[in-house]
C-alpha cells in the first residue's frame, strides 16, 4: 500500500472534494505525497478562473435581464388597458385595488411572478395517487417540461459549469477556495431578477480571480460588483446633502457599509462603532451600476454618480477621508484589508471552515500573522494552511456541507453533471440552495448546521435516491478502496459487506463517516 493513506484521506478530504472514481488514481497519488497533492493546484496559472463557452459578461447579462424585465412590464401594462374597459364599464372609473392585492409591482418582482415555475408534485388526494418515489420511474406520468425564462436558463448554465468544474477538477482545493470565500461574500439568487441572472458571473469575475490574489483586491471587485450592490441596496442610497438626496424622499442606505464591516472584513468586536457604519455608508454613495438606458454607463457596469455622492470629507476607525470620487471610499476598503482585526477575523473563520469549528488557536494566530505580513496574499494564506501540521494532525470530525457531499458523490462515482437539475434539487432539499443563503452572512459553516436529525435523514433520502440509479453500475467495496482505501473502518467494511443489496451497500458507503467527515 501506498506510504501515507490517513495523510491521504485529509488531503482528499480536508482540502478537496474526495477521491474520483474511474481510472483516476486520486487516492495512491495523495498517498505518496500529500501535500505536494494539495498544493500542486495553487501552482496552476489563472487555475481558478472559470471560462466556458456562452458564460456572458456581468453588463451583457444586465441588458439580457433588464430588456427581459422592460418587456415583461410593458406586456403588463398594455393587458391592464385592454382589461380596464371589461372591468370597470366604458367612462367608469377605476375600481380600487381589493384588500391585499399588490400594486405598483417592481420590475423584479414581476420578473419573478411571471417566470414559469417548476412543476410541483401534487400533494396525494386518493390511496391510488402517485408517491413521489413512484413518480420517479420510467412509466410515471410526467408533465411536459415548461420553458424557461433568459434568468431561469442564465442561472442553470452557470450553476452546471461551476458543478462540472468541482466534479471534474484533480484535488478540488483550488475549488474549495472559491467556494469558500463565495460564501464569504455572498450574495442571495433569491434577491430577484438581477440577482439570479448575476449569481455566477458575480464569483466568476469578483472571486475566482483573486482566490491566489489579495484579499484586498478581492475586496474591491466584491463591493463594486453590480451583484452585491443589487443584493444589499446601495443603489437606492443617496448622499443626505447630495443632489439626488435633496431632490428625492430618498436617503441613505447603510446594509452595504454595514456589512463590509461586520461581515466582509473587520468582523464583529473588530473595533467599529456606529458612527464608523454611518460614514462608510455616506463615502459610498454614488457606488451603482447603469441602468437600462445606459445613461450613466454600459448597462449592468459598474458606475459611480456623482449626484448622489454625499459632498464632503468622512472619519471612519479614527481616520479622516477627504476625496469626494469614488476613491474616497476605494481608500476605506483598502485600509480595511489591512486592518489587523481583519487579519483575525478572516483567519479564524478559514481554520474553522478547513480544520475543525474550534481551531487551535496557534493555527490560527499563524494564519492571521501571514495574512498581515503579506498583505493579505491569499496563495500564502493557503499554504500556511497546507504546511501547518495542525491541519493534518486534527481529527476528521467537520461534516461534509450539503454542497460538498453531493460533489464527493458525483466525483466518486464518476458522474460528470450535465443536468443541474438533480444537484440544484438536492442542494434545495438539504437546506443549501445554490447561491442563496437566507442572509448576508452565507450559509453556516458548523458541524451544528448539518448534523440535525432530519437533515440527516434526508442526506440518507438522498444517497438512497442516488444508489437506487447507480447501484448496479457500480460495486461499492471498489469504490470503498477508492475512497478510503485502508483508512476504512472494520465497521465502514462490515456495514458494505454486509449490505442486503448492492443499492443499500451505495447508500451506506454514502453515509459512512469516511465520506461523511473532512
Amino acid at each position: 500500500m501506498a506510504r501515507d493513506p490517513q495523510a491521504a484521506l485529509v488531503a482528499l478530504n480536508r482540502f478537496g472534494f474526495g477521491a474520483r472514481g474511474g481510472a483516476s488514481g486520486d487516492f495512491l497519488n495523495a498517498a505518496s505525497d500529500p501535500r505536494g497533492f494539495v498544493k500542486t493546484e495553487l501552482g496552476r496559472p489563472n487555475g481558478a478562473l472559470l471560462e466556458v463557452p456562452g458564460l456572458q459578461s456581468t453588463p451583457a447579462l444586465g441588458k439580457a435581464v433588464f430588456d427581459y424585465q422592460f418587456e415583461i412590464q410593458q406586456a403588463r401594462d398594455a393587458a391592464a388597458r385592454s382589461a380596464a374597459p371589461s372591468a370597470t364599464g366604458e367612462g367608469a372609473s377605476p375600481r380600487p385595488a381589493a384588500k391585499g392585492q399588490r400594486r405598483n409591482l417592481s420590475l423584479n418582482g414581476i420578473a419573478m411572478e411571471m417566470a414559469p415555475k417548476e412543476p410541483q408534485a401534487k400533494p396525494a388526494e386518493n390511496p391510488g395517487t402517485m408517491t413521489p418515489a413512484e413518480a420517479m420511474q420510467p412509466n410515471a406520468q410526467k408533465l411536459p417540461p415548461q420553458p424557461l425564462n433568459i434568468i431561469q436558463k442564465t442561472f442553470r448554465a452557470e450553476a452546471l459549469a461551476r458543478l462540472q468544474r468541482a466534479v471534474i477538477t484533480d484535488c478540488g482545493f483550488v475549488e474549495r477556495l472559491v467556494l469558500f470565500w463565495s460564501n464569504h461574500f455572498c450574495i442571495s439568487a433569491n434577491k430577484g431578477g438581477p440577482a439570479r441572472m448575476w449569481a455566477g458571473s458575480f464569483e466568476r469575475e469578483a472571486i475566482r480571480p483573486h482566490v491566489l490574489g489579495r484579499f484586498g483586491d478581492m475586496l474591491k471587485a466584491v463591493e463594486q460588483h453590480p451583484a452585491m450592490l443589487f443584493f444589499l441596496d446601495n443603489q437606492q442610497s443617496l448622499g443626505p446633502d447630495s443632489r439626488a438626496g435633496k431632490n428625492r424622499n430618498r436617503g441613505l442606505n447603510e446594509n452595504l457599509a454595514r456589512e463590509i464591516l461586520e461581515l466582509h472584513t473587520l468582523g464583529v468586536g473588530g473595533g467599529y462603532s456606529q458612527d464608523d457604519v454611518t460614514a462608510l455608508a455616506n463615502i459610498i454613495t454614488g457606488w451603482t451600476y447603469a441602468g437600462r438606458l445606459g445613461q450613466l454607463g454600459a448597462p449592468g457596469s459598474f458606475v459611480f454618480n456623482a449626484n448622489a455622492h454625499q459632498p464632503g470629507a468622512q472619519r471612519v476607525m479614527g481616520k479622516i477621508y477627504d476625496a469626494e470620487t469614488v476613491a474616497q471610499g476605494e481608500a476605506v476598503l483598502a485600509d480595511l484589508a489591512r486592518h489587523p482585526s481583519t487579519g483575525k477575523f478572516i483567519a479564524i473563520k478559514f481554520a474553522r471552515h478547513f480544520v475543525s469549528d474550534d481551531p487551535p488557536p496557534a493555527l490560527v494566530a499563524r494564519l492571521a500573522d501571514v495574512f498581515t505580513k503579506t498583505n493579505g496574499d491569499l496563495k500564502a494564506l493557503a499554504l500556511a494552511l497546507v504546511d501547518s501540521d495542525e491541519a493534518w494532525k486534527t481529527p476528521l470530525t467537520k461534516i461534509r456541507s450539503p454542497y460538498e457531499f453531493l460533489i464527493a458523490a458525483g466525483r466518486l462515482l464518476a458522474q460528470i453533471p450535465n443536468n443541474p437539475s438533480l444537484y440544484l434539487g438536492g442542494l434545495k432539499t438539504l437546506g443549501q440552495p445554490l447561491w442563496s443563503p437566507a442572509g448576508p452572512n452565507g450559509f453556516p459553516d458548523s458541524n451544528a448546521a448539518w448534523l440535525a436529525p432530519e437533515g440527516m435523514k434526508l442526506r440518507l433520502d438522498i444517497a438512497t435516491q442516488i444508489a437506487s440509479k447507480l447501484a448496479e453500475s457500480v460495486d461499492p467495496r471498489d469504490l470503498l478502496e477508492l475512497a478510503a482505501a485502508d483508512t476504512a473502518s472494520a465497521e465502514t467494511r462490515r456495514t458494505v459487506e454486509r449490505a442486503e443489496s448492492r443499492q443499500q451497500a451505495l447508500a451506506l458507503l454514502l453515509m459512512s463517516p469516511e465520506f461523511q467527515r473532512r
